[in-house]
């Protein structure tokens, strides 16, 4: 299985008069505009993407949407795993779930995916993503905690660059 961690997109700042609830807060306009440079650019670094698992969380829903238009990806489902401070113990329940064949994005928030990929890498140290950007993991049988390694850490902006197909975007 392969498994591709996605941090969402540029989100507005937290506001309680606009949004009382962090887990309202969207994408900016110009996040969007980003999200969708950066999913294209995930396209490119990826193949056959089956399933987008999402924080429900606006802005994380928001930039799981964008993927599956650019992917392509008709199966996006939201995951209460994904949601901002939780144990990845969830995310390995989920993810037992799936077929070992199937790659899946994963979206959601920061520390969390850090946390999430440090756990299945075996590492002490997190492997922090900036907003839209991706890193992938392929676990040879079962996804489990220490079993997985580290095919590519893209940050945004890489992201967009291949998505833009601009020279120099990625090496032969």
């Amino acid at each position: 299985m392969q498994v591709i961690l996605f941090r969402h997109g540029p989100a507005g700042r937290p506001d309680p008069d606009r949004w009382p609830s962090d887990v309202d807060r969207p994408l900016t306009p110009r996040g969007i505009v980003r999200t969708r440079a950066a999913a294209r650019g995930l396209g490119r670094a990826t193949n056959g993407v089956s399933i987008i698992l999402t924080s429900p969380y606006v802005r994380a829903l928001g930039t799981a949407r964008i993927a599956g238009e650019a992917l392509g990806v008709i199966t996006v489902e939201t995951l209460d795993a994904l949601s901002a401070g939780r144990e990845p113990r969830g995310v390995f329940v989920a993810l037992s779930r799936l077929q070992p064949e199937q790659t899946v994005i994963l979206v959601g928030h920061e520390p969390d995916l850090g946390v999430l990929a440090a756990t299945m890498l075996g590492s002490a140290a997190a492997l922090p993503l900036k907003k839209a950007g991706a890193c992938a993991i392929r676990f040879d049988g079962p996804p489990r905690p220490g079993a997985g390694e580290l095919l590519w850490l893209a940050p945004p902006r890489l992201l967009r660059r291949l998505g833009s197909g601009k020279k120099g975007a990625h090496s032969s």
